[in-house]
């Protein structure tokens, strides 16, 4: 897999920002402590912007931001052969931004998505709001089974949905998952407190409550 399949797989922006919101919601109910959590969502990232991410702990990630003229997606595998990081020249893979719209091109040089003033990036995919499909640059690939990182980055936010999310909750939290609570959840239920319990039976109700309606999601 690589970047050429990820944008047929991905869904439309209105499905993907509510499927980002949802695993938010989720990883604030699963894990009380926001320094280790694997996904989140920023409904008030910048101005005009929001962010959903991914952080694994050891350098690779994911930014998704939503604003008015669209989606701009990075992700970063940091030990694929396409990382700027591990050649001599440390520029970014041919034709991963040669393609991007003026209305993200600010993105590239986020601080937080650069290291050493670079953006820290193996995949780039964008859509405008008015777009049809998701688009990629043109690329060369190395060789490999998944060279970008596209299929791991973004396994639990493509095609995958509920079984996507719940899979990898088991196995991250090392847990029995209540797979209907996850799909009620993934299908913008409100949270309430009997769906926490469900969830993650020592949850404190107050806290999730707390988080989750700052993240915009809607509480019973």
């Amino acid at each position: 897999m690589t970047v050429l399949d990820l944008v047929r797989e991905l869904p439309d922006i209105d499905t993907l920002r509510a499927r980002c919101r949802a695993i938010a919601a989720l990883e604030v109910v699963l894990n009380e402590d926001p320094g280790s959590r694997y996904f989140g969502y920023d409904p008030d990232w910048a101005q005009g912007r929001e962010l959903a991410w991914m952080r694994n702990g050891s350098g690779d990630e994911y930014s998704i931001v939503f604003q008015e003229a669209g989606v701009f997606i990075r992700g970063f595998d940091h030990e694929s052969a396409m990382s700027p990081f591990v050649s001599d020249d440390g520029e970014l893979w041919p034709g991963l931004v040669d393609e991007l719209p003026t209305d993200f091109a600010d993105l590239v040089e986020e601080p937080a998505f650069c290291l050493d003033d670079l953006l820290a990036a193996t995949v780039v995919v964008w859509r405008r709001w008015n777009g049809n499909r998701w688009q990629c640059g043109e690329i060369v690939f190395p060789a490999g089974d998944d060279p970008d990182g596209s299929r791991w980055l973004f396994q639990v936010v493509a095609a995958n949905g509920t079984e996507g999310y719940h899979g990898f909750a088991q196995d991250y939290y090392q847990r029995e998952l209540d797979y209907r609570a996850v799909r009620e959840v993934l299908r913008q239920a409100p949270l309430t407190a009997e769906l926490t319990r469900r969830l993650a039976p020592g949850a404190d109700w107050a806290r999730v409550r707390r988080e989750v309606s700052a993240l915009g999601w809607p509480v019973g």
